[in-house]
């Protein structure tokens, strides 16, 4: 990540800072070493892992955010990444590294685009574009608002809701519903739910759901398009989920896959700064899920939108008596 040295997030577009500046060996382990990709020749770089679901696939944001990377190493300083598209072709094996292999399809002078092919085991499983732009204003400016939610400070810490909840009986079944049960330690993320249904609510719940993210650990000002393949890590995270929510009560996923991933970015920001992830299903249908996403930051700016369509295959639930 050292290649790039882009126009650096001033501390005031944040709203005010989140936590100051530790040690270096607090530094995110998403910047040392989830994104830290190795060079093995001009253009082609070696990912490894570290995390990997439950499902023993690859984690798609792992995918995209190296692929970000490697795209960022090889245009100049001062442009900055304004969008990426993506299509995952292969369940990636977590038992060995990933191959990113870069074509430079074109150097402009406002626009540079970037194709990324992600290879193991001789086939490509995940091909990308990403398009970087020079700053250019414009008066032409608009944005939705942000909705209106509390602030993370009040919010219980996705990690303590899970240890809280695999304690207490009460709890698992009043909030039958968790977006990963997983130790929430092991991913390099934190996660704050804005509002966590419980039993009562499941049964009429919309495909909405949102919660403040951020990056684990310290990265800095540092460069925007760092900060943007952190954002394209933290991106995919419990993002397909949102299309089951309304038909939680009725069917469980037993498989479920990113299709597509898109990103746009529209502000400069950081990625462990709080931001809040509002998350919309506008579709579902023929065993696909269409997932719409907004990060904003906390000071009310749009910073990232993203999209994806994924499969999703389930199964009913068993009735409520032999749960």
């Amino acid at each position: 990540m050292n290649e790039m040295s882009s126009p650096k997030v001033p501390e005031e577009e944040q709203g005010g800072g989140d936590r100051g500046d530790p040690p270096g060996d607090l530094r995110s382990v998403l910047v040392t070493s989830v994104l830290n990709l190795e060079p093995l020749d001009e253009d082609l770089f070696r990912g490894r892992h570290y995390w990997v679901p439950t499902s023993k696939r690859l984690f798609g944001g792992q995918i995209v955010g190296q692929a970000l990377v490697a795209a960022a190493k090889s245009v100049s300083e001062d442009v900055h990444v304004h969008s990426l598209h993506c299509y995952f072709v292969r369940a990636g094996d977590p038992k060995v590294p990933v191959l990113y292999q870069v074509e430079r399809t074109r150097t402009g002078s406002s626009f540079s685009v970037r194709s990324v092919k992600a290879v193991q085991h001789g086939k490509p499983i995940f091909i990308c574009q990403a398009s970087f732009q020079h700053t250019q204003p414009s008066p032409v400016q608009h944005q939705f608002s942000m909705p209106t939610v509390p602030p993370p400070e009040e919010l219980l810490d996705y990690e303590v809701f899970i240890e809280q909840y695999l304690r207490n009986h009460h709890l698992q079944e009043k909030y039958p519903l968790l977006l990963n049960r997983i130790a929430a330690r092991e991913v390099p993320i934190e996660i704050k739910p804005v509002k966590i249904p419980t039993l009562s609510q499941l049964q009429r719940m919309e495909p909405k759901q949102m919660f403040w993210v951020r990056a684990r650990g310290h990265i800095g000002e540092g460069d925007i398009k760092m900060h943007c393949c952190v954002a394209a890590y933290i991106s995919d995270y419990a993002f397909l989920g949102t299309a089951l929510l309304p038909h939680w009560w009725q069917y469980k996923a037993h498989f479920m896959v990113s299709l597509d991933h898109s990103m746009w970015f529209h502000a400069p920001f950081r990625a462990d700064h709080w931001m809040l992830y509002e998350c919309t299903s506008p579709w579902a249908g023929g065993s696909r899920g269409l997932v719409h996403g907004r990060l904003w930051r906390r000071d009310g700016v749009l910073a990232v939108s993203c999209a994806q369509e994924g499969v999703i295959r389930v199964r009913p639930r068993v009735s409520e008596s032999k749960l």
